[in-house]
């Protein structure tokens, strides 16, 4: 199965030697995105919410740069350094899906790159 990177100068850049997404099979596999501001280049400190906002617009260019878009995700994965941010980034992730929502885990991990304390990765339909 042939598949495509995916690339978008709406979103930040990969920090590491991995793509912002690749496309195969008529599915676009998105890399984990962290809250980074693409104007600044840093992740903010005011809020979580601003944070999950963030991850999810830079979500939302990867997905449509590829032909995409956050309306055929089919699977999210959100990572949180604190599970108390839970209701928080719920609250935010609802502004972004519509039921049928994409199927989702939630995992608490004890650090992320750059001492983010969100990240998320999401899997849409072509």
């Amino acid at each position: 199965m042939r598949k495509t990177k995916v690339h978008s100068d709406k979103a930040p850049a990969a920090i590491g030697p991995y793509s912002q997404a690749i496309a195969t099979g008529g599915l676009v596999f998105a890399s984990g995105q962290l809250p980074i501001d693409k104007a600044t280049g840093e992740i903010p400190g005011d809020s979580i919410a601003h944070r999950a906002h963030l991850c999810l617009q830079n979500l939302r260019s990867i997905a449509e740069a590829a032909g995409s878009g956050l309306d055929h995700a089919v699977k999210t994965t959100i990572f949180l350094t604190d599970m108390n941010d839970f209701k928080t980034v719920n609250a935010v992730y609802a502004e972004y899906f519509d039921d049928p929502f994409p199927a989702r885990s939630t995992v608490q991990v004890a650090a992320l790159p750059l001492g983010a304390d969100i990240e998320i990765e999401a899997i849409f339909q072509l």
